[in-house]
């Protein structure tokens, strides 16, 4: 009876770390899903805020508070995206490159993109601090759409 306890206490471990593996799976799929619409409304913001920009502009006239709010809106989905996108790099085992903004392994002393050393991203990586929100007076990140798209379709892809 001892070799028979043994399969079954081996099938019940493998069932384990497959379930396990599933089960982070389906987190990085769900947190990729999130990215790309994030992204997706990023990009709607985008043409809300030009159109809105363009008719007050030809109208002789810019709502500054409205124009404040839009602004706003654009840096909460920004941080909404930086966030998803390190929960993502944890579950995959990664970090961000503070420099470049590229994903690079764990175990990496340099970004494989641009070089930096990564000894101070790997610091923040292992011990993961609260995001902390940003004031509606500072302006957003500049991270073309562009750049923004190509990451979310790269995150997506892998």
């Amino acid at each position: 009876m001892g070799i028979f306890e043994d399969v079954v206490t081996n099938a019940k471990s493998a069932a384990q770390t497959v379930g396990k593996v599933a089960g982070q799976f389906v987190d990085m799929s769900k947190l990729r899903l999130n990215l790309v619409e994030l992204n997706s409304e990023i990009n709607k913001q985008y043409k809300a805020l030009g159109q809105f920009i363009y008719e007050g502009e030809k109208a002789g006239c810019v709502c500054e508070t409205e124009k404040a709010e839009k602004l706003a809106a654009l840096d909460e989905l920004y941080a909404q995206f930086g966030v998803v996108s390190a929960q993502l790099a944890a579950l995959q085992k990664k970090v961000v490159c503070p420099a470049c903004g590229k994903q690079v392994d764990i175990d990496s002393m340099f970004c494989n993109h641009c070089g930096m050393k990564l000894d101070e991203a790997k610091a923040k990586a292992e011990k993961p601090e609260e995001p902390e929100e940003t004031p509606v007076e500072e302006t957003p990140e500049e991270t073309p759409v562009e750049e923004t798209a190509e990451a979310a379709e790269a995150v997506v892809e892998e």
